[in-house]
């Protein structure tokens, strides 16, 4: 996959995915926060070839992570809602299209469903390799996987 210039960054998503779950008066905890982010990165690979964002993931127990976003909103809020009041980031409107369609599919999903959701599927799966389920790992989930994973999705469902 050849490299491109990243359309956004996590921070920017997190943002995103805060100010979303205030407007519609939902709950967010930091685990469906790093689910959320982790769908938006795949489906943009697969729709459009190139990230969203710059982060990798890493293929924890309990699903893909970003490290450093996971420690810094489990600092602020431990595993309680992540209240917190932001702006709307701003998006090329191809861009926020995107996020209203993925909102729609996976916003709503509480943070267990999605847990149970990214461990059935093959880069989480892959990046982790022979260890048990219950294992710590850092393991990166490269982007070519979650490309190549959702792409197949893609045509499936066309």
């Amino acid at each position: 996959m050849a490299t491109k210039t990243t359309i956004t960054t996590a921070c920017q998503l997190v943002d995103y995915y805060i100010w979303f779950a205030n407007d519609v008066g939902s709950y967010l905890s930091n685990h469906k926060l790093q689910k959320l982010l982790y769908y938006a990165q795949a489906w943009y690979l697969a729709f459009e070839d190139t990230p969203l964002f710059d982060e990798d993931f890493e293929a924890w127990m309990h699903g893909q992570t970003i490290p450093a976003l996971f420690y810094e909103y489990k600092e602020q809020f431990d595993f309680k809602p992540i209240l917190k009041e932001v702006k709307k980031p701003q998006f090329p409107e191809e861009v926020q299209e995107f996020l209203d369609e993925l909102s729609d599919d996976y916003f709503f999903r509480d943070a267990y469903e999605l847990k149970l959701m990214v461990r059935r599927e093959d880069p989480w799966i892959n990046a982790r390799g022979e260890l048990p389920r219950d294992e710590p790992s850092h393991a990166i989930i490269t982007k070519e996987s979650m490309r190549n994973f959702y792409k197949t999705r893609v045509i499936e469902k066309a």
